[in-house]
């Protein structure tokens, strides 16, 4: 996390793709806005305030950086939303809630026919990107703090968590993460609706991995129903979990476009099959890597055993 998040777009997608520290880093800030279809929203001028540096500053970094801000929630609103999002601002302003809105931000709002708004995500985007703001800077420093201490929140001194103490575990867990979603996403989308497939092809990346399902896995470490497994997984092992979510991810969606309608659960583990197969050669390296590198180190540090 050493990396500039000015300059480093991955490491701005990875934390405000992280729904955990976003919930811990909103609570620590807790920069009031106006609630509109239930989430918070802040006006350009509010931004602008907050990092103490001029409207015309924001509008630059919009021009700029526009696809990852409406990427990341900014959007423009009109017509019927605009209205409504128009009379709930200007109520807030009557009630005598005056601490986010000033005269010149409601005549403002009341002549235009379209607003830019910003919810809490973009928010922490515009203070990841601006160098021209202290107050952005102290910000950036707040939330990479943040980060490490939600994911590493649980490391004290049990060796199940021995993995976490490691430098690159930040970075691989929230990667992971990311790639996790990408790949329930297209189990969702790609094959028919069954309970089991989650867990099943969770496995089968397990068992492609280290010879091991999850069921075994938690019962090797001892870990309790509570416990994450993943967040007992090396950086190394993650990383490899990861490519694997997002590589066979793509292979699914590729063949369900193809054919035109969902998989059945058989198709879908001879498809994994055929990944497997496939990518074996350039996977090779790492997995003899993660698997070794795992292996020792729980015998090491976990007095744990894996025969497989």
């Amino acid at each position: 996390m050493s990396k500039d998040l000015t300059t480093s777009d991955i490491h701005r997608k990875n934390i405000l793709n992280n729904k955990y520290a976003l919930l811990e880093i909103e609570k620590e800030i807790a920069f009031p806005g106006i609630q509109f279809e239930s989430s918070l929203k802040y006006t350009k001028k509010q931004i602008a305030d907050f990092y103490d540096i001029d409207s015309r500053t924001i509008e630059r970094y919009i021009e700029q950086h526009e696809q990852e801000l409406i990427d990341n929630g900014y959007e423009v609103l009109s017509e019927t939303r605009l209205k409504l999002f128009k009379e709930i601002y200007n109520q807030s302003y009557k009630d005598g809630d005056k601490s986010n809105v000033t005269d010149i931000d409601v005549g403002d709002i009341a002549k235009a026919p379209k607003l830019g708004v910003f919810d809490f995500r973009t928010f922490l985007n515009i203070g990841m990107l601006l160098t021209e703001s202290n107050k952005a800077k102290q910000l950036r420093a707040l939330i990479l703090d943040i980060v490490i201490d939600t994911l590493n929140s649980k490391i004290g001194g049990v060796t199940k968590y021995v993995n976490q103490r490691e430098d690159e575990f930040l970075p691989s867990a929230i990667r992971e993460f990311n790639y996790r979603q990408t790949f329930t996403d297209a189990l969702d989308e790609c094959i028919v609706d069954n309970k089991w497939k989650y867990a099943q092809f969770t496995d089968a990346v397990y068992k492609s991995i280290f010879h091991e399902n999850a069921k075994e896995y938690r019962q090797i470490l001892k870990l309790k129903s509570s416990d994450s497994a993943r967040e007992t997984m090396y950086s190394e092992v993650l990383d490899l979990i990861a490519a694997y979510e997002n590589g066979f991810a793509d292979y699914l969606i590729q063949k369900y476009e193809t054919i035109g309608r969902k998989l059945s659960i058989p198709e879908t583990n001879t498809l994994f099959d055929e990944f497997e197969s496939s990518n074996q050669a350039v996977l090779k390296p790492l997995l003899e890597k993660a698997r070794t590198l795992m292996a020792s180190r729980d015998m090491a540090f976990r007095d744990a055993l894996h025969e497989n």
